[in-house]
């Protein structure tokens, strides 16, 4: 992929809002663009040449497997966001991975390291990435909360109208959502069964608040502020 098309993307990125063209050029310099189609998989390097990731384009599941070979998913992605070796220090969960959730999902790649001396070099990305280390922060606490003081039903409850307000399109009163994730992710995001899942969107479907498919979940917009 072109240099130019690469200075697209990274001048698009919350990471890059305020960089000056001297620092988008250097970024560019050091960056490369992938494209991962639905259900890829790839890791995050070893050691000195890990990798942090811009997520351009599309949603990505980061997860692991855990000792029984159960999956465990950590977080769900859509973009712009970003991920990979956020330490800096190639310390990460050897078993950690990421999955793209959509068709032509875009990431953009750089060592580490690398991005290690441009923080050092230009405080604005600095500061952009402490404000993006943040609000990954909150999102771990929010979800830390949800498994302590509530109950699978409202943890479901929430994590839906989370899902929405983040990757919703609004089509008159509904608020439709492209279906990318299967029972079983979502269980694992909100730490119950599959079966429980399926018998709470069938409870949610019966009292009117949302309809769903394979392909989209259309919902009702009172399940927003309820």
């Amino acid at each position: 992929m072109t240099s130019e098309v690469l200075y697209v993307y990274l001048k698009s990125h919350p990471l890059f809002q305020c960089a000056t063209e001297q620092l988008l050029q250097e970024a560019t310099s050091l960056m490369k663009v992938r494209t991962v189609y639905r259900g890829e998989s790839f890791g995050y390097g070893d050691g000195a040449f890990s990798k942090i990731y811009l997520l351009i384009k599309g949603k990505v599941k980061i997860a692991e497997f855990n000792s029984d070979s159960s999956e465990l998913i950590k977080d769900i992605l859509t973009s712009p966001d970003m991920f990979g070796d956020l330490s800096m220090d190639g310390q990460f969960a050897p078993d950690e991975y990421a999955e793209a959730l959509t068709a032509n999902t875009v990431v953009c790649m750089i060592n580490s390291q690398d991005f290690k001396k441009i923080m050092a070099a230009y405080s604005s990305i600095a500061v952009a990435y402490a404000n993006m280390m943040n609000k990954k922060l909150r999102k771990v606490e929010s979800r830390h909360s949800d498994l302590v003081f509530y109950d699978a039903k409202v943890r479901l409850l929430r994590f839906i109208r989370n899902w929405a307000i983040t990757d919703g399109n609004k089509v008159g009163d509904k608020i439709i959502l492209e279906n990318y994730l299967t029972h079983t992710d979502i269980a694992n995001v909100i730490a119950t069964s599959r079966q429980s899942v399926n018998v709470l969107l069938n409870e949610l479907r019966d009292a009117g608040l949302l309809i769903y498919d394979r392909k989209r979940i259309e919902l009702n917009d009172r399940i927003l502020w309820n």
